[in-house]
C-alpha cells in the first residue's frame, strides 16, 4: 500500500498560507490541474469580507484571485450545508462582475468571472457523481446551432462563444468522492478528502505544494492554531447536527400541520441556544431570518 504524507486543510491553507504571493504557486497548481492550462496569479483581490459572525470562520472560506489573462477566480470552500447555496453562489459571481465595472463605464470592462467551490456535503438528492460544471451557452430552438460572435478587435475579427463572457462555476463535492484516482485533479480531491497524498502521486503541482501544506513545517505556534482551528470545526459541526436532532425529536409529538411549525421552531430554537446567529441559521436551514428572530424574541434567547 502507498505511503501517504499528511497535509494541513487546504481551507486553513488558503486563510493563513496561501495569500502570501510566495506561495501563489499551490493556488496556481490546483487550478491549473481543474481547468487544464497555466495559471499565473497577479494578486489576492479580496480576503473573507463577507463574514457575517464569528462562526463563519469555520464554516466558509473563500479567496478572490486574479489571474494573468484578466479573468477573476474565486475559490471557496462551504464545510457545512446551505440551504440556497446555489443562489449565493450567482450572487458572489454577479458582484464580483458589477464591482468591476467602473462607474458609468462601459460594457466591454465585464471582466470573465470562474467560480470554483469545494463544498463537504451532498448538495443533490443522490449523487453519482463528485464534479460538476456550469456554463452558459445559447443555441437555436429549432437548429440547435451555438450562438457565437463576431467582435472586432485590433481590426482583426474574432469568433467569441458567450461562454467566454458569462461566469462558469465549477463544484466539487468531495464527499461523494470515492478515492479513485483517474488524473490528476482527482489527486488534489483526494487531498481535499483525506488531508494526504499519495505516494504514487503524479501531479508535479501537488508533490510541490506538499513542502508548504505540510503540518510539521509549521511553526509551534502556527500548529497550534491549526490544532484549534480543528476542534472549532468539529465542535460548530456537532452543534448543527446536535440542533437539527433536537429539533426533530421535540416536534415529533405534535400534529402533522402544528408539528412542522413547531419542529422549525425547537431547531431554530435550539441552534440558537448553541450559540448560533440568525444569519447562519437562516443560511443553514432556509427560514427567513424575521421568523429566526421572532422566535429569539419569544424563547428570550
Amino acid at each position: 500500500m502507498e505511503k501517504e504524507i499528511r497535509l494541513i486543510r487546504f481551507d486553513w491553507a488558503i486563510k493563513n498560507i496561501l495569500r502570501d504571493k510566495a506561495n501563489f504557486d499551490v493556488l496556481e497548481g490546483f487550478l491549473g490541474d481543474l481547468l487544464e492550462r497555466k495559471i499565473t496569479i497577479l494578486e489576492i483581490l479580496e480576503s473573507e469580507g463577507n463574514q457575517e459572525s464569528e462562526s463563519d470562520k469555520f464554516n466558509r472560506v473563500d479567496i478572490l484571485v486574479k489571474e494573468e489573462s484578466g479573468e477573476k477566480i474565486i475559490i471557496e470552500i462551504q464545510n457545512n450545508r446551505e440551504v440556497h447555496y446555489l443562489e449565493r453562489l450567482l450572487y458572489g459571481s454577479s458582484k464580483v462582475i458589477t464591482e468591476s465595472m467602473k462607474r458609468g463605464g462601459h460594457y466591454r470592462e465585464v471582466q470573465k468571472v470562474i467560480s470554483v467551490s469545494i463544498v463537504y456535503f451532498h448538495m443533490g438528492e443522490n449523487p453519482d457523481d463528485y464534479l460538476y460544471y456550469g456554463k452558459t451557452d445559447f443555441r437555436g430552438v429549432h437548429s440547435g446551432s451555438k450562438l457565437i460572435l463576431k467582435r472586432k478587435e485590433e481590426k482583426v475579427y474574432k469568433e467569441v462563444e458567450p461562454y467566454n463572457i458569462f461566469p462558469e462555476y465549477w463544484l466539487i463535492e468531495v464527499e461523494s468522492f470515492q478515492d479513485i484516482i483517474n488524473d490528476t485533479l482527482d489527486e488534489w480531491i483526494y487531498f481535499f478528502k483525506n488531508e494526504t497524498i499519495r505516494e504514487d502521486c503524479k501531479s508535479e503541482s501537488l508533490k510541490k505544494a506538499k513542502e508548504k501544506l505540510d503540518f510539521l513545517k509549521l511553526s509551534k505556534e502556527e500548529q497550534s492554531r491549526y490544532t484549534r482551528y480543528l476542534e472549532n470545526l468539529a465542535i460548530e459541526k456537532d452543534v448543527i447536527l446536535s440542533a437539527r436532532e433536537e429539533g426533530r425529536e421535540e416536534g415529533r409529538e405534535e400534529g402533522r400541520e402544528e408539528g412542522a411549525d413547531s419542529r422549525e421552531e425547537e431547531l431554530v430554537a435550539a441552534m440558537l441556544k448553541n450559540k448560533l446567529s440568525p444569519g447562519d441559521i437562516s443560511r443553514y436551514t432556509g427560514i427567513a431570518i424575521e421568523r429566526i428572530l421572532e422566535i429569539k424574541k419569544k424563547h428570550n434567547l
